[in-house]
């Protein structure tokens, strides 16, 4: 491996400095157009605020939080806190305030990082209630409102301390044991933990990708999942910072698209929402193209799904290279361009990636190298890569890490990316690290050839009346490759039988609403037209028909809105809360069974 990792993560950001002195280390847009941050710029700016946090009486595990979107000050925080030993508390910028205030309490954050009066706000509404809260930092210049500074007020003090520090002195006192981050899990089910990952943990992860990527200052990487994330943060930051790679930043999710196409780059991490919705988006584009164009795009699929098995089964015919060529100059290149045109692959991870999904865009030239991992693992387990490729697998084990798989199927893992174990929680650490290994509580199996296949959470098996488990993720993956469906939620745990809650692509559901003269374009009302319900039902029905008798939807509800971050029903990494959703549409639930029921005990008297 040509690149030097090193052991801590100030130490790997000045080699990174020294090393690559890039013009365009780090990007963002600034009034409308992207601007290039040079390396120089940001050890100025990243050694005066460690100099400032220190004299603020910041040291080793203590922790500072850091609340915002993504944007160039969140960097220069982060590696500031984590060169004078302290430890960053990250927190989604989508986080409300009552969330916002557990974190800062539980972690007992002695200084906070806002981004804009908004999250200034959400400080201001809680800090009578958290004593071990001595400052607040606010990024945007013209907002330190209530006793705030600003970030550059901060960093003006810390630049006269710097001429009287040594920085390296500084950096070098931080060793590979010592906490780097407490970052608080999502919280599916119960409340946040808080994850402690040491240097060494977070750099071990960086030196496991560099192993089985091959990544260096010629790629430039387009960031937009959250820094708070740990997978953004070690994938689409540490790993990119240690390899000399440019990083842009997205403006937001929203603007991904355009952002591709500026900033044209060669890797991109994401999660499979994203995916999802592009592949939506495509599918949505064919279905209004003329006839001919239809046949001519799914031709080319077909052709790029067997050029892809074939090359993984060792190699293509002439025939077959000649048919993928002129796919690729007929179809897919216009599929790259939407990318930017340079991308040479999409990491994934966070959630399951659906099959036909992967196959898709694979299919296409625009490859997606599915992982898989917890914020206990910092996060990386195990990475499909060029050389071990298998579709319907989340790759091989990055070196360093084992793997084993219980009895009951729960995948355990062992190595120096796993945790310290879980903050002022010492019997949640003993039950996750029971016998040395890491419990992930997601069950699945290492086939043949060593590939990890996930199969579902161990927690959201779905044990219906008749004792049969069903894994939800695989039905609801296969609901929502549908362009009708935007989201799906199984329910049915001690019940009859399987049903689901239905989020409809209400975009797309209008528009077939108009071409079918049904009037109301009410999202509430809409779901309650026949028209609508037979539409779903027939969807619902062509899942079932390839599902075990066991595993089929037989009931659903329609829902006349989207889950929502703000309502509870997804974490800030797009997860759905299967419990909060429940229990928020419990009454339709049980409406949903009551029908159903009744509509059986119809069919019996009828019979």
């Amino acid at each position: 491996m040509a690149t030097t990792v090193h052991d801590t993560i100030p130490r790997q950001f000045l080699a990174s400095v020294e090393s690559f002195h890039r013009p365009d280390a780090f990007r963002h847009k600034v009034n409308g157009s992207y601007r290039d941050i040079s390396h120089g710029e940001v050890y100025a700016r990243v050694s005066a605020l460690a100099c400032a946090l220190q004299s603020m009486g910041v040291g080793k595990r203590d922790r500072v939080a850091i609340l915002s979107e993504n944007r160039i000050e969140w960097v220069i925080a982060d590696l500031a806190i984590l060169s004078c030993g302290g430890v960053s508390v990250p927190l989604y910028a989508t986080l409300p305030a009552n969330q916002v205030e557990y974190m800062l309490r539980d972690s007992g954050a002695r200084i906070v990082f806002v981004s804009s009066s908004a999250q200034l706000a959400k400080i201001d509404s809680i800090r009578g209630r958290l004593p071990e809260l001595e400052h607040v930092v606010v990024f945007d210049a013209d907002t330190t409102e209530g006793g705030a500074r600003s970030l550059e007020s901060v960093i003006a003090d810390g630049r006269a301390l710097a001429a009287e520090t040594d920085f390296r002195a500084l950096v070098g006192d931080v060793g590979a044991s010592d906490w780097a981050s407490i970052i608080y899990t999502s919280g599916t089910t119960g409340e946040p933990k808080g994850a402690i990952l040491s240097h060494g943990n977070f750099m071990s992860n960086v030196r496991q990708c560099l192993e089985v990527y091959d990544i260096g200052p010629a790629d430039v990487c387009l960031s937009f999942l959250p820094l708070s994330h740990v997978f953004e943060r070690m994938a689409g930051f540490y790993t990119m910072m240690t390899a000399g790679v440019s990083i842009a930043y997205a403006e937001s999710i929203e603007t991904v698209s355009d952002n591709l196409r500026e900033v044209t780059p060669s890797i991109v991490c994401s999660v499979p929402r994203v995916y999802e919705k592009m592949y939506a988006r495509v599918l949505d584009s064919v279905a209004k193209s003329p006839p001919l164009r239809r046949a001519l795009f799914w031709w080319a699929i077909g052709v790029g799904k067997a050029y892809l098995y074939a090359s993984l089964a060792g190699g293509a015919s002439s025939l077959l290279t000649a048919k993928r060529r002129l796919a690729h100059a007929l179809v897919f290149k216009k599929l790259e361009a939407r990318v930017g045109g340079k991308l040479r692959f999409f990491l994934s991870g966070g959630a399951p990636l659906a099959r036909e999904i992967a196959e898709f865009f694979n299919a296409a030239g625009v490859r997606i190298m599915e992982g898989y991992g917890l914020t206990e693992t910092s996060p990386v387990i195990s990475v499909n890569t060029f050389e071990n490729f298998r579709i319907g697998t989340v790759g091989k084990p990055v070196p360093g890490v084992e793997v084993k798989i219980e009895e009951d199927g729960e995948i355990v893992v062992r190595g120096d990316n796993v945790m310290q174990g879980y903050f002022k929680k010492p019997e949640a650490t003993a039950e996750a690290l029971a016998g040395g290994w890491f419990h992930t509580g997601d069950i699945g199996h290492l086939d043949p050839d060593g590939f990890l296949v996930i199969t579902d959470r161990k927690k959201d098996l779905i044990a219906t009346a008749g004792g049969k488990k069903v894994a939800p993720q695989p039905v609801e993956g296969r609901l929502k490759q549908n362009p009708f469906i935007a989201e799906a939620v199984l329910v049915g745990d001690r019940r009859p039988f399987i049903g689901t809650l239905i989020v409809p692509n209400f975009e797309r559901l209008v528009a077939w609403a108009r071409e079918h003269a049904i009037a109301q374009e009410d999202p509430l009302r809409l779901v309650e037209a026949s028209a609508v319900r037979e539409l779903y039902q027939k969807i619902v029905d062509g899942v079932n028909a390839d599902l075990a008798q066991y595993e089929r939807v037989k009931g659903f509800v329609l829902l006349g809105q989207e889950l929502t971050i703000d309502a509870g029903h997804l974490t800030p990494t797009l997860k759905v809360r299967r419990r909060i959703v429940e229990k928020t549409y419990h009454n339709e639930i049980e409406a949903m069974y009551q029908s159903g029921a009744a509509a059986r005990a119809t069919t019996e008297v009828g019979g």
